[in-house]
């Protein structure tokens, strides 16, 4: 199944690991250390109460943004004009559209949002050319994708298909792939800022 057909059936569960786990690969683009969202991800566990989501994404923005006040130098805080700046702004939208509440309704044009931005920040920080239009790669069309991108759809599948198959068991292994994720996507902007010297 394609990630499209995946969040199209996914519960909650899934809907908000799926977004959560975009959102927390892309976080160093917004100046978030690797704890930040740990409170959101354990908000998804059986004995979490759903109505604790909203609070929690209150407070994860709260201090991304006091972080990125306190740093004039952040990532989030360069040029607003520079093309350079668009994978910071894609997760910037990412953390803006988290849902205050955690039904699969509000969770999945949420999901669906965050595969999109994090599959084009990918691709913004891969140095090879992808003409085929992000839609058709969701969609399943992985012929010819260049790697970086490539590898982050694959973490957007698994991520989908552990958790419909294993529920709150399947957490784990989805934070491990976006802890993997989150390593990668750190050494391509360390890349992408050396070849820009």
């Amino acid at each position: 199944m394609s990630v499209v057909d995946l969040i199209a059936t996914a519960d909650d569960r899934g809907l908000a690991a799926s977004g959560l786990a975009c959102l927390d690969r892309c976080v160093p683009l917004l100046g978030g250390d690797d704890e930040i969202l740990r409170p959101l991800w354990a908000n998804l566990t059986d004995d979490s109460d759903p109505a604790g989501w909203g609070p929690l994404v209150e407070q994860v923005r709260a201090k991304l943004d006091a972080d990125a006040g306190a740093f004039g130098d952040s990532a989030a805080q360069r040029g607003s004009g520079d093309a350079g700046d668009e994978p910071v702004r894609l997760a910037r939208r990412m953390l803006d559209a988290a849902p205050a509440g955690r039904s699969a309704a509000e969770l999945r044009e949420w999901a669906e949002a965050c595969s999109v931005a994090s599959l084009g920040i990918h691709r913004l920080l891969d140095p090879a050319d992808d003409p085929t239009p992000l839609d058709a790669r969701r969609a399943g069309d992985t012929e010819g994708m260049p790697p970086l991108a490539a590898a982050e759809l694959r973490r957007q599948l698994t991520v989908l298909e552990v958790v419909a198959a294993r529920g709150a068991g399947g957490l784990r292994q989805a934070l491990g792939l976006t802890t993997e994720g989150r390593r990668v996507l750190r050494a391509a902007v360390s890349r992408r800022a050396r070849a820009a010297g």
